[in-house]
């Protein structure tokens, strides 16, 4: 009896070891998130504020090289859905973008809490040449992931503070660091 209990703490042991060292992968990473995206447009002519399902596909490069803190850049591809116009029937408006951010993240453990702040090149489409538009623009970012071995899975908050428009973002996804 002495000796399964030995062997059960042993490995109680290495697995709150594993799990201390989750979060702490360095290397290539890839994933996908959906969420709620909003858009708000406000002119002299006109004001746009909608929502839609939006998602993006995302890979960077984590730099797990400091004790508790990652480092990461991260690029994406993001659709932010097709907004509706509540105040002009029949328009809709779909935005587009690729990113690239600057990553930091706090490893507590599994768990991860991060902030980025980055670029986004975007191109607004609509059923009204008038809205067409497109430009490069700041972006800033916070979120939470848990993460074992390779596979996390996170949740984040996006604001991409564009020209004449506000785009944000509410999603959760998962990724697989290499």
């Amino acid at each position: 009896m002495k000796n399964i209990t030995v062997v059960v703490v042993c490995l109680t042991l290495l697995s709150i070891c594993e799990v201390a060292q989750a979060g702490k992968k360095s290397g290539p990473y890839i994933g996908g998130s959906l969420g709620w995206a909003n858009i708000d447009v406000s002119s002299t002519d006109y004001n746009f504020d909608d929502d839609d399902l939006g998602f993006k596909i995302f890979g960077g490069w984590n730099f797990g090289v400091i004790p508790l803190l990652d480092l990461a850049v991260e690029g994406s591809y993001v659709d932010f859905g097709e907004g509706t116009s509540s105040e002009i029937i029949g328009l809709n408006l779909d935005t587009t973008g690729w990113d690239l951010f600057g990553l930091a993240a706090l490893n507590l453990g599994p768990v991860g809490l991060f902030a980025k702040v980055g670029q986004i090149w975007w191109d607004s489409s609509s059923n009204i040449t008038l809205l067409d538009d497109s430009g490069n623009d700041m972006a800033y970012g916070i979120g939470l992931r848990f993460q074992i071995g390779s596979l996390a899975i996170r949740g984040e908050y996006e604001y991409f503070d564009l020209d004449d428009r506000d785009l944000d973002m509410l999603s959760a996804g998962v990724s697989w660091t290499f």
